[in-house]
C-alpha cells in the first residue's frame, strides 16, 4: 500500500500458528491491517466485530472447515472476497472451494508476493452483486432492487441507507449488533459519521416497521448496540 491510500484489513484463518502469525506479520509489514485467528468460533467472533476487506481462510481447520465456514457466511449475507487457502491442489479442491464462494484459490506453500498480488486483484474488482433480490424477516419482505418493505397489502419505500441497515440487521436477526460493527458494515470502514446517524436510522426503520403492521422489532442493548428481533403475532 502507499502512503495515504485507505487502509485495508485483513482476517487470515489459520490452524497452523506459525504460518498465521507469518501472515499476520507479512500483511502488516506490507501497511495492511490484519488480525489473526485459528479456527471457525475465532473467525466469526472477529467477523461479527469488523468489517473486513479480505478473508484469507483455510480450507482444512479444526471443528468446522473452511468449505463450510465460507457456506455460512454466504448464507449471512457476507460478500467479504475470500481466499481460500490450502496444501489440496487438485482440480477437484479448487472447483469444490469456488463453488462454495471462494472468490480465489491460494495452495501451499506460496510466497508472499502472490499472497498480495490476489488482495490487489479482489480490491480491483467491483462490488459482487447479491444474486438474492428479497430478504424475508417473520412477517415483512423487502425487496433489494425496488427498496419495498412490505407486509401482505402493506408497503413503504426505503431509502438507500434504509435498506442497507435493514438488511444487515435481517441477516443477522437475534444476534446483538455492535455500534461500531454497524457503523462500518453500513457506513463503511473509512467513514466519517457520526454515531448520531445510526441512532437516527434506527428510529426511521422502526417507524417504517410500524407503518406496515410488522411485528418485528429493533432493540436497544444498552452501552452497546442493537438486535433485530421477530415477535409472534398477537
Amino acid at each position: 500500500m502507499q502512503k495515504g491510500e485507505r487502509a485495508v484489513r485483513i482476517l487470515p484463518v489459520e490452524d497452523d500458528m506459525e504460518l498465521c502469525r507469518l501472515m499476520g506479520f507479512w500483511l502488516e509489514e506490507k501497511g495492511y491491517l490484519a488480525d489473526i485467528c485459528q479456527d471457525s468460533q475465532e473467525a466469526f467472533y472477529y467477523l461479527g466485530m469488523q468489517a473486513y476487506n479480505v478473508v484469507i481462510l483455510d480450507r482444512m481447520l479444526p471443528g468446522m472447515d473452511g468449505i463450510q465456514i465460507l457456506q455460512r457466511m454466504r448464507q449471512k449475507g457476507m460478500a467479504t472476497p475470500v481466499i481460500m487457502v490450502t496444501a489440496l491442489g487438485t482440480i477437484e479442491d479448487r472447483i469444490g472451494g469456488l463453488d462454495a464462494g471462494a472468490d480465489d484459490y491460494l495452495v501451499k506453500p506460496f510466497a508472499p508476493e502472490e499472497l498480495f498480488a490476489r488482495i490487489r486483484a479482489l480490491e480491483r474488482r467491483p462490488v459482487r452483486m447479491e444474486f438474492e433480490r428479497q430478504v424475508v424477516c417473520g412477517d415483512v419482505t423487502m425487496n433489494l432492487s425496488s427498496r419495498v418493505l412490505w407486509k401482505e397489502d402493506k408497503k413503504v419505500e426505503l431509502s438507500k441507507k434504509e435498506m442497507d441497515l435493514l438488511e444487515f440487521l435481517i441477516r443477522n436477526k437475534g444476534q446483538i449488533l455492535t455500534r461500531e460493527l454497524l457503523l462500518n458494515r453500513v457506513w463503511g470502514l473509512d467513514s466519517a459519521v457520526e454515531e448520531g446517524n445510526l441512532d437516527n436510522y434506527i428510529y426511521f426503520l422502526r417507524r417504517r416497521l410500524k407503518q406496515v403492521g410488522s411485528s418485528v422489532t429493533i432493540k436497544t442493548v444498552r452501552s452497546v448496540g442493537y438486535s433485530l428481533e421477530e415477535q409472534p403475532e398477537q
